[in-house]
């Protein structure tokens, strides 16, 4: 009777932790914002929630955001418990989040952001240095570097994050950067189950040789150095100074044999579950 009970106990608990990850999941919204579900809370990272066309052309091509938001800005900002913001350029973080989002919310930013936050009127904005513990979520801040030689001194300070909690996998979100040894170190120091890249080879007028986050290239470099992660691309396909493709990217990765488990390329709008 006993050997019954604890095995019947143990299989509960197995089936317990397995729906917790189960639970977790990543929902790309468009450009660099995403919901993560994560154990238990809904967290918002980057959120740039403007219409289709409110914004200048950055290389005059077309009026950014180049698509509209794939579900209603009230849908995107309902119930959400955290804000996860990697730095402040129009397309992380925009004006019309900051007036529809709560700001009693707790909303996590690089030191860089602090005034801009504070401005924003963001009571519970906190600055992250390097390490804090939310409800039952552990965060970590990284740096990311959003360029190289002159133009990284004109796209200033970017961040990203890494989530961890228990029976819950390992989330590193890169953030606005390019490949970098520093990545590699927190792919080796982090170990993270899923990778959240920004892989739109955005360029700026000028220093079009110059990319600001990972293009394709640079995106198959991070898919092998990146151990047992798996890899969301995402900030594709929706301003105009982003140069890869989905379908670009999707079809070099087929060519290296790497599988549609290994690089995951979500639709804006798409929910990803992490298992």
């Amino acid at each position: 009777m006993i050997l019954v009970t604890a095995w019947v106990l143990l299989s509960t608990l197995s089936w317990s932790q397995n729906q917790a990850i189960e639970s977790s999941s990543v929902q790309l919204v468009r450009n660099a914002t995403v919901v993560i579900t994560y154990a238990g809370h809904k967290i918002l990272v980057d959120p740039m929630l403007m219409p289709k066309g409110s914004y200048e052309s950055i290389v005059g091509v077309e009026k950014n955001p180049l698509v509209e938001l794939p579900l209603p800005k009230e849908e995107i900002t309902k119930g959400v418990d955290l804000i996860l913001v990697t730095h402040t350029h129009f397309d992380h973080f925009d004006e019309v989040a900051s007036k529809s989002l709560n700001k009693q919310l707790p909303l996590f930013h690089q030191p860089a952001d602090q005034d801009f936050f504070k401005k924003a009127g963001f009571v519970n904005a906190q600055t992250l240095q390097s390490h804090t513990t939310w409800k039952n979520i552990s965060v970590d801040r990284t740096e990311a570097q959003h360029g190289s030689g002159v133009i990284l001194e004109k796209m200033g300070k970017t961040s990203g994050f890494i989530l961890r909690a228990k029976n819950q996998p390992t989330i590193y979100i890169i953030g606005d950067g390019i490949w970098t040894e520093g990545i590699k170190a927190n792919l080796e120091k982090y170990k993270p189950d899923y990778v959240i890249a920004n892989t739109g080879g955005a360029a700026i007028p000028g220093f079009e040789k110059t990319p600001i986050i990972m293009d394709i290239e640079q995106t198959i470099t991070l898919l092998k150095s990146s151990g047992k992660a798996k890899v969301i691309a995402v900030h594709m396909e929706a301003l105009d100074h982003c140069h890869t493709k989905r379908a670009e990217l999707r079809q070099k990765a087929d060519s290296l044999n790497i599988s549609n488990e290994k690089l995951l390329i979500p639709q804006d709008g798409q929910i990803i579950s992490l298992k």
